[in-house]
């Protein structure tokens, strides 16, 4: 949502020290930089707007003969980096944000039933966010049958049919602070026996991710998630050999592909760094990221028929606290037993 309050607006309301309209830029950037020793900007981030930048710096270095060289830095992990603890504050709009996405993942899974469309439960989110004063917090994925198999899917246009799987990804953002959650369930409400043992290992897999502890690093989530999975996928035989060997190789990249997990706050893929002086973030409190494996079994995959088609992701929102990980948004049922019992 944009506000458009002008110059003098902006100071009045978000007591800004001044305030210039957009026009103005190319005159009054150069006089603020100007003496200034370092300038911060996000490198590479919008077409054009590095040569503005430099053109600024000639400008206000053309205003007094005897001003220094002006040094440039990227700017984006330092104020990302500040964003990764978040205040009391914070963490409570991060709250309503999941309660109200929890909300409609779970009116999502009572409304879904055979012959809808998939832009029928799409427009569930849309009326609820509308209704609570939000918007959604990214395009949502509302993926029926195969198309739960495309990471980024976003048609929403396909007949979801009897027997298959619906796989929602759809968070909000209210209170400038965004949610994101993933669940997968059966359309007709009742889970078949090759889509309940792949679920499993994805929430046996996601479970053991969240269970992460202070102090373990950023990477140590995907390591867990990537062991399980492929031990799963061994006992289940679709993949075969020996369950260390291949995950040393990689092997379970062909059914999941992604990362775990994003940094989560004032934007759904918060712009904070996973790395400071080249060693992996340790988790503390106050953090918030998601926990999102999947296995993925596109039609033609190398393996039995029974598993094709078959596309599964689970996703929470994690805080880290001292005494351990709270899922903020644990109000949405994952166990297989509890969605078939909301779908009823």
């Amino acid at each position: 949502m944009v506000i458009e309050l002008g110059p003098e607006g902006a100071k009045e309301n978000y007591f800004f020290d001044n305030a210039f309209n957009n026009d103005e830029i190319n005159s009054e950037l150069p006089n603020l930089i100007q003496g200034m020793d370092k300038v911060f900007y996000p490198f590479g981030k919008k077409d054009g707007f590095d040569q503005l930048v430099i053109n600024w710096m000639k400008t206000a270095g053309t205003k007094d003969r005897h001003s220094k060289a002006i040094d440039i830095a990227d700017g984006s992990s330092l104020i990302g980096n500040l964003r990764l603890i978040k205040d009391s504050t914070e963490i409570q709009h991060m709250q309503t944000a999941a309660d109200l996405a929890s909300k409609a993942h779970m009116q999502a899974m009572i409304r879904t039933r055979p012959g809808l469309y998939e832009y029928h439960i799409t427009a569930e989110f849309d009326t609820l966010f509308r209704k609570e004063d939000s918007e959604h917090s990214y395009p949502p994925i509302v993926a029926g049958g195969e198309n739960a198999c495309i990471l980024h899917y976003n048609e929403n246009n396909k007949l979801l049919n009897d027997g298959e799987l619906l796989l929602i990804d759809a968070g909000c953002e209210i209170l400038g602070y965004a949610s994101d959650i993933t669940r997968t369930f059966p359309i007709n409400g009742k889970f078949s026996e090759p889509q309940k043992e792949i679920y499993e290992i994805v929430l046996k897999a996601q479970k053991s991710a969240i269970a992460s502890k202070v102090g373990n690093n950023i990477m140590d989530p995907q390591i867990t998630s990537e062991k399980i999975i492929t031990k799963g996928l061994v006992e289940l035989g679709i993949l075969k050999g020996d369950v260390d060997d291949l995950h040393q190789q990689g092997a379970f990249k062909d059914f999941y592909m992604h990362k775990i997990g994003h940094w989560l706050g004032l934007d759904v893929h918060d712009p904070s760094e996973y790395k400071e002086n080249k060693e992996l973030i340790k988790l503390e409190p106050g953090m918030i990221f998601t926990v999102e494996p999947g296995i993925y079994i596109p039609d033609g995959s190398n393996c039995d028929e029974r598993w094709w088609g078959i596309g599964i992701r689970i996703e929470d929102d994690i805080l880290v606290t001292k005494t351990g990980p709270l899922n903020l948004t644990a109000k949405v049922p994952s166990d297989p037993k509890e969605i078939e019992a909301l779908m009823a």
